[in-house]
């Protein structure tokens, strides 16, 4: 064992995989607790609001001594006794306003959809913090965007340009002061309704004119945030030119297909960067695809779908309550082309969707 490592945060079963893979002793601070979060640590702590995440965090550093703590989304800026792997407070905190994220990217000449004016629209409207894309929405008009503030009373927004294009996001490595960039992916969006902009999956790699370019302004941009470990920065491609969107300074949701498309271990190049070596670049081996499914109604998924791993992630316990447009459970496909990767992706949600009549 390389050590114990406690992994914290709203979601943690990829990193705690990948962790438990590279050697590690894990526990876990997590909002779901599903089944195959069991299968990679030593023990688990759940907790339902994220208001509660440093007492629960508090009663599993009681239980145990840990050698490391690595945070994934909720989680960026907790305070803790145990060393951080990651990116420390004082520079993670820019990177949980879109704002300051907006400024940070104006400050080093990287192009960004700039701020709208006062009364012009279309425009994209996000609230300044939170991750995921689930309450961003492209407003039309005064009426629209005082509906949708309406939906978040008191959460302060911020309003964009929009920019249509290709939603994709570039994972780096860094070690506070350079980066490398290890992959570009494809980010899945929901498409449609009032979460048109929810992530809710990516193909890696990405295959598009601009990727190259697209690295080199993500690796120029991890190298400047001073952040440590993985990151991940997304953008979206228009008109052949990439144009940030934020920085998520921690493990992003794309680490699955990631690590399934470059055959290597992120949390392992992860501990590395933070101590200062960051990898070589490599070429993907594979395409890889992953899609969360959501529930189409309020349902309770009686069926245990444990039989179909490692084609699903993020197993929910039998007999669990979903509300409707709640995630469910996370499915994949692999290929040597993306065709391959989607076709084999595609057949293992209609494996899955018999499992949810």
């Amino acid at each position: 064992m390389k050590g114990r490592v406690l992994v914290a945060g709203f979601a943690t079963r990829h990193v705690a995989q990948s962790a438990a893979a590279a050697g590690y002793e894990v526990c876990a601070v997590d909002h779901f607790c599903d089944q195959d979060l069991a299968w990679y640590t030593k023990d688990r702590e759940r907790f339902d609001e994220l208001d509660d995440l440093p007492d629960a965090v508090d009663r599993m550093s009681r239980k145990h001594a840990f050698d490391l703590l690595v945070v994934t989304s909720g989680a960026e800026d907790l305070g803790s006794a145990i060393p951080l792997c990651g990116t420390p407070q004082d520079r993670v905190r820019r990177f949980l306003d879109k704002l300051d994220m907006q400024h940070f990217f104006e400050e080093h000449g990287v192009p960004v959809p700039r701020l709208a004016g006062p009364g012009e629209y279309p425009v994209m409207v996000k609230p300044r913090r939170g991750a995921g894309g689930w309450r961003n929405a492209v407003i039309q008009s005064r009426g629209e965007e005082n509906k949708w503030a309406a939906l978040y009373p008191g959460v302060p927004y911020m309003r964009q340009q929009v920019i249509e294009g290709v939603p994709a996001s570039v994972c780096c490595v860094a070690n506070g002061s350079a980066a490398v960039a290890l992959a570009a992916n494809e980010q899945i969006l929901q498409g449609s309704g009032e979460s048109a902009f929810g992530f809710c999956g990516s193909v890696t790699p990405l295959d598009h004119p601009v990727c190259d370019v697209m690295k080199g302004i993500a690796e120029h941009i991890a190298a400047a945030s001073g952040c440590m470990g993985t990151i991940g920065i997304d953008f979206v491609i228009g008109r052949n030119t990439p144009y940030a969107i934020e920085v998520n300074p921690r493990f992003q949701g794309t680490a699955d297909t990631v690590e399934t498309a470059y055959d290597f271990n992120l949390f392992a190049v992860h501990v590395d960067a933070c101590r200062g070596n960051l990898p070589v670049a490599r070429r993907p081996v594979r395409y890889a695809a992953r899609s969360i499914l959501f529930a189409d109604r309020d349902m309770v998924l009686a069926a245990d779908l444990k039989p179909l791993a490692p084609a699903v992630a993020d197993i929910p316990w039998p007999g669990t309550f979903f509300e409707e447009e709640q995630a469910i459970v996370s499915v994949y496909g692999t290929g040597a082309t993306r065709d391959e990767a989607l076709f084999m992706l595609d057949k293992n949600i209609s494996t899955v969707r018999q499992y949810m009549r």
